[in-house]
This record gives structure tokens, sequence and C-alpha cells, in this order.
């Protein structure tokens, strides 16, 4: 059976994120599509907009200094527009190394993204590796 397209879409971004290439990600999102990343640290908060949520992935990378990885392990769909990905993250920082699964919930309008909420296991922990 094949895959989803929703689900097909997902993957397609994590690969994007993987190789850097923000171009295509932009394409994917809508242009008021919003992240969520939970916590209290710097880089936690409501990202609105193609730009803002790019630019918040480059200070993912510069703050871990290029040693950000994510991998996405599943994704599953409702067909209803929702793809919840589960991915293990891991980066270096400060001599501090994350290395944990977590999950995205994917709001689809169509065939683009309009809505990101990032989940962790542990808000403490990640706020204190991303402060």
């Amino acid at each position: 059976m094949a895959e989803h397209p929703h689900a097909t879409l997902v993957r397609k971004g994590y690969e994007a994120f993987s190789r850097g290439d923000m171009d295509v990600l932009r394409g994917m999102m809508t242009a008021d599509c919003t992240q969520h990343v939970p916590g209290s640290h710097p880089l936690s908060g409501d990202f609105k907009g193609q730009d803002a949520i790019i630019e918040m992935y480059g200070r993912l990378f510069q703050e871990s200094n290029g040693t950000l990885r994510i991998a996405l392990r599943d994704a599953f769909v409702d067909g209803r527009g929702h793809v919840v990905a589960l991915h293990h993250c891991t980066a270096e920082r400060n001599g501090r190394r994350y290395d944990k699964d977590e999950v995205m919930v994917f709001r689809l309008v169509g065939d683009k993204v309009s809505d990101v909420d990032l989940c962790v296991p542990d808000l403490d922990e990640a706020d204190s590796f991303w402060s």
C-alpha cells in the first residue's frame, strides 16, 4: 500500500532539514505557518511566518555549532490534515549532549504545512540544554 501523501510530505521536509535545504522547507509551508517550541529557553516560543521559522532553524544550527541532527523514525497520519512525526534529536552545546526522542505534530492545509508543535519528553532538560 502506498504511503499517505501527508506522511510523504513530512518525510520530504525532514530530508530537506537534514540537508540544510531551507528553500525546500520554505516552499512546503504556508506563508503564515507557525511553529511552536515548548519551554522557557531562548529558542522557545511561537515562530510565525516562513522567515521566522527558517531563522529559528538557523539559530538551532548556530547554537549547536552545526551538531544538530534530527532523524525521522516514523510518521503517523489521521487523513484529516494531521501528521505526528516521531524523530530522534541529538545536539552538542557547551560541552553537553542532548539525545532524545521527540514528537512533532504537523497540521496541513492542502499540500502545505500550516502549523507545527514540538513536544519533548523533558521540558526542564530541554530548557537547560538550550539556555
